[in-house]
């Protein structure tokens, strides 16, 4: 998500439509020197339009566009009044919610062609390729008047950028980025990663090799997965079966982002035989089915780069589609732009929905507590009133002092003792309350008609969420201040954003393309 500071900067669409090729009346990009940059044309592509028509057709979408993209940033500040009072950690902070320039990111093991791709896109060696791992940095590379490069902490601290939540990740990771700033008419920005290395990782021991990079690599890859508007994964021929890094990035850091998710087998010109090929691709859809949990994998695009090189396989001549495959692979790059809104209302959603089913838990437990709460201070007011009482009755009679003195000191006592046991029960209901078990009981009771129904996409965001919930609820109980709840005229602002205010903004998407 972006903040409003950045939304009016955050959707450049300037975007101008690609010349075409009437065969089989599709458009094709056409793979050749200097198409990304000069290939595109104002006009359309069948001549409906002149120029002045194509650019105030433009001006018109972007400020659709524009205008979805700010009821967004509202609707989400909407929400942040509900999130701080509720331990703040159900949606991302209002401060970190996206970048300047919708983003490509691009990860995969090394030698799979992801810093060649960006070589292509650009039409300009801008990244380092090679058969053995080159690169050990996070690299943006962003559009600019001239070329500049620039250092982590320049990138980190530059506060219109939008990385700058990437110091929670420690000043290792700072000194393993940089920006390249490039010349070029996109209007987006391409995130290169270090390539990540075929070793063995135990996949149900936490934290077993979190730190074997200086900093928690998976970590800022689900961070910039997160806020990416496409996320690219490249697998090649050599490295198709990986059991390691990659396949725990894809397991703990890709989930959740299939709708923006896109796998490459790339370098497939390298089989010779028709045979390898099988055998690479089957490998790699039985290693990936370990890791998603469906029967229908997601689509491979395979394709392959332009190789200065003499081809030598007689199976990369007989596949002509891979050049159409990388086409259409880049044509989904370029929609970065056009993707980011619809990624913004997508999170808009999603943090909704998350704040929603985070506040009817929240309500939920604390209701149960201040309701014991309140039984046991009853329990000590009226115990101190029958005290009260008896030694006033005492008082009244004129019965011996020292009779007095012994009731009045057996109130305190038992007052006291009640007091104490009351507060050690209370302290472990909060505990109770809080546990795992006790929380997933309060999930079942508030969202009881989703459970009966098996909502896979209630019990994903309950399952995302239940650690920050737990962890807030013991730091609130913890403050021992006023225990906050959210109001039913609050749920229903919430409810009414989540069904009628997003579909609206879906609407006005649709009409801004």
């Amino acid at each position: 998500m972006l903040h409003r500071s950045l939304m009016r900067n955050a959707y450049r669409q300037c975007r101008v439509k690609p010349s075409c090729s009437k065969a089989g009346s599709n458009l094709t990009l056409r793979g050749r020197p200097g198409f990304f940059t000069r290939g595109f044309r104002t006009t359309s592509c069948l001549g409906f339009m002149d120029s002045q028509d194509s650019e105030a057709t433009s001006g018109s979408k972007r400020s659709e566009s524009q205008e979805v993209l700010e009821q967004c940033s509202r609707l989400y500040d909407s929400l942040t009044s509900v999130n701080d009072r509720l331990g703040g950690v159900a949606i991302s902070s209002p401060t970190d919610r996206g970048t300047k320039l919708p983003y490509v990111l691009l990860v995969g093991n090394h030698s799979s062609g992801k810093s060649s791709f960006i070589n292509y896109v650009l039409q300009r060696n801008i990244q380092t390729a090679g058969v053995a791992p080159t690169d050990d940095t996070f690299t943006v590379i962003a559009p600019g008047a001239e070329d500049k490069d620039s250092d982590g902490p320049t990138l980190v601290g530059d506060p219109d950028m939008g990385f700058a939540s990437l110091r929670q990740f420690g000043p290792t990771l700072i000194h393993h980025t940089q920006l390249k700033q490039r010349d070029s008419h996109l209007d987006f920005m391409l995130v290169d990663s270090p390539g990540m290395i075929d070793a063995p990782v135990n996949l149900n021991q936490k934290g077993n090799n979190a730190m074997d990079r200086g900093y928690d690599f998976p970590g800022v890859v689900r961070w910039l997965a997160q806020r990416a508007d496409i996320v690219m994964l490249f697998f090649d021929p050599d490295k198709p079966g990986t059991t390691g890094e990659t396949m725990d990035v894809l397991l703990r850091c890709l989930s959740g982002m299939d709708h923006k998710l896109i796998i490459i087998l790339n370098k497939a010109d390298q089989f010779y035989k028709i045979h390898d090929f099988a055998r690479a691709y089957g490998s790699l859809c039985w290693n990936l089915s370990k890791v998603i949990p469906r029967k229908d994998l997601p689509p491979i695009y395979t394709m392959s780069l332009p190789n200065d090189q003499n081809q030598t396989s007689t199976l990369a001549e007989s596949l002509r589609d891979l050049e159409h495959t990388r086409d259409e692979v880049v044509q989904q790059v370029m929609q970065a732009p056009k993707r980011r809104i619809d990624n913004v209302i997508t999170n808009l959603f999603d943090s909704t929905s998350m704040l929603i089913l985070y506040s009817k838990i929240w309500n939920d437990v604390i209701t149960r507590f201040v309701k014991e709460w309140r039984s046991c201070r009853l329990q000590e007011a009226g115990w101190s009133l029958i005290g009260g009482v008896g030694f006033g009755g005492l008082n009244y009679l004129s019965m011996d002092p020292m009779l007095q003195g012994g009731v009045f000191g057996g109130s305190i006592l038992s007052i006291g003792a009640l007091f104490w046991y009351h507060q050690t029960y209370l302290q472990r209901m909060q505990d109770d309350l809080t546990s795992m078990e006790a929380l997933s009981s309060s999930f079942q009771r508030t969202h009881a008609r989703q459970v009966h129904d098996a909502d896979e996409f209630t019990a994903s965001l309950y399952q995302r969420s239940r650690a920050s919930l737990q962890t807030a609820l013991k730091n609130e109980f913890a403050s021992g201040g006023k225990l906050p709840t959210v109001s039913e005229s609050e749920m229903q602002r919430l409810q009414s954003i989540l069904d009628d205010e997003i579909p609206k903004l879906r609407r006005l998407a649709n009409d801004a393309r």
